[in-house]
């Protein structure tokens, strides 16, 4: 493919700032690669299908939307929504992985219909800021709860719900100093700084042993192999289970929808602006393609058997680098593509390891509630309470409903129901339906 494809000169980058961002990209984000397989395996699938799926899915639609926006955005499956596939959805509602993946396909379905049809931009304008800003954070802290769980920092107690778990264990102390250490690369802004971290812990492991004398971290069979397969995952979704169960799936529908579609449009508004692609207006040109992509993103990958795919954050990373345009994102997937091979040492990665990943992820989402105003009641409660129902209840949709419900009667309650939209009315009370009579 000619370099003149990506006009490589109207943006003012050469060839090799490209693919030196588009390293960088991938350095910043290669940690999906053994988180992701981690939070999903925990729903029942196997982990190294979902390696191949990870990887697989992350290079096919990274390549998609380079070649539809010649934009330098990366996609993999969403942290957060990870989460949400296994906890909120397999093990939360008790709904087989089967019929989760096929939830996610009906959601990239129904967010591919309302970007054609122009529906999308009415219900992100329905929804108030601050509870746009409370789900990311909510998310956020979700997250970060997941990781200290997985890693054993925190475990379960029957007179408090949780508690501190025991950090005299290579594990959780593991988990501590990784979260330090992530902290300290990413302030001092290295490049890679979560991947770097993942794979120190791991390395730590191999000399470290659990209290029955096991090593933390396994010795992987090969340093090589090819791609596991992927026939476990392949294909296995199940679309007949949401019509037999729609009660329960609808609300689980529209909780992955909303988180996709206000993740896709901060990452896509952010990582753009950076590199100088809004135009004079501050939007964006191709949104509509960009918006295409991304959903045709979550149907692939929920037939290649993993949680929703979306466009990353990280990619303003090689964006900061030098990455300009597509061939950016085009050098991520092939680096995606030659991760394939490297399975056997990211199936031996443990949950120590991830779990500072899933913090610092988590507090970078949190980010957002700098720009809350908490000193505003009508603002603060549906916020507050949309963030704190999402780790508490272990599911990210019940706190966008519990979140909407509050805002709406709130509103009411103090004489400005008129400020709530039409839309906004009709998701409170289909909200208020389902923690009813779920």
């Amino acid at each position: 493919m000619s370099t003149d494809f990506f006009q490589l000169k109207q943006h003012g980058t050469t060839v090799r700032r490209e693919v030196i961002g588009g390293l960088t990209t991938f350095a910043a984000m290669a940690y999906i690669l053994a988180v992701n397989p981690a939070v999903l395996a925990q729903a029942g699938m196997d982990r190294g299908a979902l390696i191949t799926a990870t990887a697989l899915a992350s290079a096919v639609m990274t390549v998609v939307m380079a070649l539809a926006t010649n934009y330098p955005i990366a996609l993999a499956p969403g942290m957060g929504l990870n989460a949400f596939f296994t906890f909120g959805i397999c093990l939360g509602a008790k709904i087989p992985w089967q019929a989760a993946l096929g939830i996610v396909f009906y959601s990239g379905v129904l967010f591919l219909v309302l970007t054609l049809t122009g529906v999308r931009r009415k219900l992100i304008e329905s929804i108030p800021h601050e509870l746009k800003l409370a789900i990311t954070c909510g998310i956020g802290l979700f997250i970060a709860f997941i990781g200290l769980k997985g890693a054993g920092v925190i475990s379960a107690d029957p007179a408090t719900f949780v508690t501190l778990g025991d950090i005299s264990q290579p594990g959780p102390l593991m988990a501590l100093g990784g979260i330090i250490l992530a902290a300290v690369l990413v302030w001092r802004k290295v490049p890679g700084a979560i991947v770097l971290t993942v794979l120190a812990l791991t390395a730590l492991g191999l000399v470290l042993k659990t209290a029955d004398g096991k090593m933390v971290t396994p010795l992987p069979n090969a340093l090589l192999s090819a791609p596991a397969s992927l026939a476990p995952t392949f294909l296995q979704l199940d679309l007949g289970y949401f019509w037999h169960h729609w009660q329960v799936c609808v609300p689980l529908l529209l909780a992955l929808l909303f988180v996709d579609l206000f993740d896709n449009m901060g990452t896509l508004i952010g990582v753009c602006q950076r590199a100088g692609l809004l135009d004079k207006d501050g939007n964006l040109p191709k949104i509509g393609r960009a918006l295409t992509a991304d959903a045709t993103a979550a149907i692939v990958g929920s037939t290649l058997g993993t949680s929703t795919v979306t466009s990353y954050i990280e990619s303003a990373a090689g964006v900061e680098a030098g990455g300009r345009t597509g061939l950016t994102a085009i050098t991520t997937a092939g680096c995606f593509l030659l991760a394939l091979f490297l399975s056997p040492l990211i199936v031996v990665i443990p949950a120590a390891a991830t779990a500072p990943a899933l913090v610092i992820v988590g507090v970078l989402m949190m980010q957002s509630i700098t720009e809350l105003d908490l000193r505003d009641f009508s603002k603060a409660v549906p916020a507050v309470v949309t963030m704190l129902a999402m780790p508490l209840t272990f599911s990210i949709a019940e706190g966008i409903a519990m979140g909407f419900v509050v805002y709406v009667f709130l509103m009411l309650g103090i004489g400005r129901a008129r400020e709530v939209k039409p839309l906004s009315w009709v998701l409170g009370l289909l909200f208020l339906a389902h923690l009813i009579w779920k």
